[in-house]
């Protein structure tokens, strides 16, 4: 071998090895910038389906603020019709007879004496409330044989 030609040899493979070097750190970088493509797409995606998402959230919130105005519009007329019909039962019609209950007078403190208040227990005489209901009286339980003692 000549020493002319190691030169050669010695830069040939300096060559292949910077190359192979490269191409390494080539497909390095390659995979970074890769990544980085992909997560862009990604929050390019989300962006857009965001957007999409507020889109219809105010398409949602103004069908909503419509169904509102149409509700307070309802009741407003039913409110004023509500109104009229009470008007209109203030006065009373020519062929129609007068109300009973609302003719009689509330009761005052003498009538509302006469009235027994109402009560949670019997009163004894024999009701279902009463404390002897289904008892036998004591005449018939005396006839019963009772057992000898011991």
């Amino acid at each position: 071998m000549d020493y002319g030609n190691v030169n050669w040899i010695v830069a040939i493979v300096s060559l292949l090895a910077g190359l192979g070097i490269g191409v390494i750190g080539y497909r390095m970088l390659a995979t970074s910038s890769t990544q980085l493509h992909d997560l862009r797409r990604q929050v390019a995606e989300r962006d857009r389906e965001l957007g999409v998402l507020r889109e219809g959230l105010d398409e949602h919130f103004t069908q909503v603020g419509m169904m509102v105005s149409n509700i307070q519009r309802e009741m407003r007329t039913l409110e004023h019709r509500l109104t009229e019909d009470a008007s209109t039962l203030e006065s009373k019609p020519k062929n129609a007879p007068p109300l009973k209950a609302a003719d009689q007078p509330a009761l005052t403190g003498e009538e509302s004496e006469q009235i027994p208040a109402p009560r949670d227990y019997a009163d004894g005489s024999g009701g279902t409330l009463s404390e002897d209901f289904g008892l036998k009286p004591r005449e018939e339980k005396s006839e019963l044989p009772q057992p000898p003692r011991y």
